[in-house]
């Protein structure tokens, strides 16, 4: 446990892809100084009903004219038709594309390629029965169901694009996205379990649809899966209400609209399974998802088709070292990138067999992840650390009821994973065998950018080591210029990818603005990262989450997971806290083990902890006890939340992405005073 360098497993390494450093470094290279060739290579296992006229060509320095990405330009495709036809053509039409795991464990189906296209083809003609065509946006807001990859990969075929709403979003935040979109038809079900809760998806779509109409923006058609065949009654505004299909007593109703409301089961009835694909040009759109802007009004990020489908298929093939018959699992909802680039693109671009999850970690034992690995035998797991802390609280246990003896590749997405919580997933989950890629990228990227490789990154806990191919980082201080060898500063990228986004929907100014007029000739992250004596970059957080304390910079996430390292902490968020003296100090949430008592001895272990690993300039002003942390319903902390609490500032704004409102007034009520 005190090894700072982790060598790949000759197991792992002996059958992968890229083996060695070496082999890494020469691709890296080759990558960086012939892009054409490197893509192109890439690109011939794909179709392309027109070759491209230009491969590559951009703008990145906004003082020299508009911003400005392409890539394959002139060339014509469909993403859908290189997902599942060619897949099917190649003799993988009855291979599994995905098993799915429904909330209850006795809920579970499958589905191959070759249904998987036939399914696809009758709802894009379902699509076409309600007007949709190239370019129409088209709202999803729905579980983990099959039927959501279906809707994702029937807009793709008719050149339509989707933009997904994780089914979580209030009514006005749906509204919201679904309006700036100008969405056509909204693909729903008519509700969920999540664990024991049943939420009424139809009704939260409802809200949202008419709040639409009342901003000026109608949606013509709703499609509703019929998901929960025992739904508990409910009316909608003029008391109408729609049967779920069967008239029988048990089968309950939903609220309806005639004429707008349809069933998908009685759409798909009569729809043919043959729909020829739409060619779309490869700077086309393919989906817009919304992510969080610092001015509160959310982001239309736009990926177009053909950059996008080489990147998800790259990352996708090295990251996890997917080979034929591998069974990969990602636990990510499709409301969110990492759901669409590596559970649905990503995997099918490589006809990979995956596991499509509805439930949660915790339902109905806190083991049901490890069942499911075990169920299914899955070679490659990716998931959030947020999950696996919330895991470790129940000890190793429930873990060690399971073998886990398929696992090859473990994944970490969405934050920086604590060196504790990366250490029990490799000793507990993967046994000391098991290769973890701890991957850092963004919406806006498309797919990961710094990653270990499986076969050959020696890894740090804590680490996103090196770039993926193609992708040349860079650190810089405030005033732009580069910081070469060891340092900490922002993170840019000097050059595009093809995953990279190209706008912000209907927003181009705002797309310059964000993350190239800070650093002209760069993509600016918005992050921070060190790079160490040998290379490695290490992700600091947000920059808006570094401290200057007394003149050091400091980062949270380097305090957090000091903190999140004592044995009886479960999980920790720091956020800056202004001090009359200092400048600013740091304000600390811990949440303690389960059946830990909160108490000052803890308080001053911490407090001696994080002097002892960073430094007396570092040791927090405030430990908070936090039963809970206020997260959204995908599990990502909102430190934006944590900081109102550490200001006493009850002004804290939308907070319809929580899963737990309950948790901010605890939060209040144990609110500590900074004294100076």
């Amino acid at each position: 446990m005190d090894k700072k360098v982790y060598v790949p497993d000759p197991s792992v390494s002996r059958k992968s892809h890229i083996s060695s450093m070496k082999q890494y470094e020469d691709m890296y290279k080759h990558s960086i100084d012939n892009p054409e060739e490197f893509w192109g290579e890439i690109a011939k296992q794909f179709h392309w009903e027109t070759e491209p006229s230009k491969f590559l060509s951009y703008n990145f320095d906004i003082t020299k004219g508009p911003i400005s990405i392409k890539w394959m330009e002139g060339a014509t495709t469909n993403i859908c038709y290189n997902l599942l036809d060619r897949n099917v053509k190649n003799g993988h039409g009855d291979k599994i594309a995905f098993y799915w795991e429904g909330n209850d464990p006795e809920d579970y189906s499958r589905l191959t390629y070759k249904k998987l296209l036939e399914e696809v083809c009758r709802f894009a003609n379902v699509l076409k029965s309600k007007g949709v065509s190239k370019g129409d946006r088209v709202a999803i807001y729905m579980p983990m169901i099959l039927e959501v990859v279906i809707a994702m990969l029937a807009c793709s075929r008719i050149g339509a694009v989707h933009t997904i709403v994780f089914a979580g979003f209030s009514a006005d935040s749906f509204a919201e996205r679904m309006l700036d979109a100008k969405c056509k038809v909204l693909i729903t079900t008519d509700g969920v379990w999540r664990g024991p809760k049943l939420i009424c998806l139809k009704e939260i779509c409802d809200a949202a649809m008419e709040r639409c109409k009342n901003l000026g923006h109608e949606v013509k058609n709703c499609i509703i899966v019929e998901h929960l065949p025992r739904l508990s009654v409910s009316q909608n505004r003029n008391g109408t209400t729609k049967e779920n299909g069967d008239t029988s007593p048990e089968k309950n109703k939903i609220p309806w609209t005639e004429g707008r409301d349809f069933w998908w089961h009685e759409e798909m009835e009569d729809a043919s399974t043959s729909c020829y694909p739409v060619w779309v040009g490869a700077e086309d759109p393919l989906f817009m998802l919304y992510t969080s802007g610092s001015t509160g009004k959310p982001k239309g990020v736009l990926h177009t088709v053909a950059g996008y489908l080489l990147y998800a298929a790259t990352t996708f093939k090295y990251v996890f070292d997917y080979r034929p018959g591998d069974v990969y699992w990602c636990t990510a909802d499709v409301g969110w990138i990492t759901g669409h680039t590596y559970v649905v693109y990503g995997p099918l671009a490589n006809g990979a067999t995956s596991v499509l999850f509805e439930g949660t970690p915790f339902y109905p034992g806190n083991s049901r992840y490890w069942e499911v690995v075990d169920k299914y035998r899955v070679n490659k797991f990716y998931t959030a650390p947020t999950a696996l802390r919330a895991l470790m609280k129940f000890g190793d246990g429930p873990v060690k009821k399971h073998s886990l003896s398929t696992l090859q590749v473990l994944g970490s997405v969405g934050e920086p994973i604590n060196p504790e919580a990366w250490l029990w997933y490799y000793v507990v989950i993967g046994h000391e065998k098991c290769s973890i890629v701890d991957t850092y990228w963004q919406t806006e990227t498309g797919g990961h950018l710094l990653t270990p490789l499986p076969g050959c990154t020696p890894m740090k806990p804590g680490s996103a080591t090196f770039p993926f191919f193609g992708v040349v980082p860079v650190l810089l201080d405030e005033n732009g210029k580069e910081i070469r060898g060891p340092g900490e500063g922002y993170l840019a990228f000097k050059r595009p990818w093809p995953g990279i986004m190209r706008t912000l929907f209907g927003n181009h100014e705002r797309f310059e603005t964000t993350y190239f007029k800070k650093f002209p000739g760069c993509y600016c992250t918005g992050d921070g990262a060190r790079r160490d004596e040998d290379g490695y970059f290490w992700i600091t957080g947000r920059v808006d989450d570094m401290l200057n304390v007394s003149g050091h910079l400091l980062s949270t996430a380097e305090v957090e997971a000091t903190l999140s390292a004592h044995p009886n902490v479960a999980e920790a968020a720091v956020v800056s806290h202004g001090h009359p003296i200092k400048g600013e100090c740091l304000y600390c949430f811990v949440t303690p083990n389960e059946g830990v008592k909160f108490s000052k001895e803890l308080t001053d272990e911490l407090k001696k902890k994080v002097r002892e690993k960073i430094g007396p300039f570092a040791t927090p002003e405030v430990i908070q006890h936090a039963p809970g942390l206020p997260k959204t319903r995908s599990g990502k902390i909102m430190r934006r939340i944590l900081r109102k609490v550490a200001q006493n500032d009850r002004n804290i704004g939308d907070i319809s992405t929580l899963a737990d409102e309950g948790i901010i007034e605890v939060l209040f009520q144990n609110r500590i005073e900074i004294k100076a």
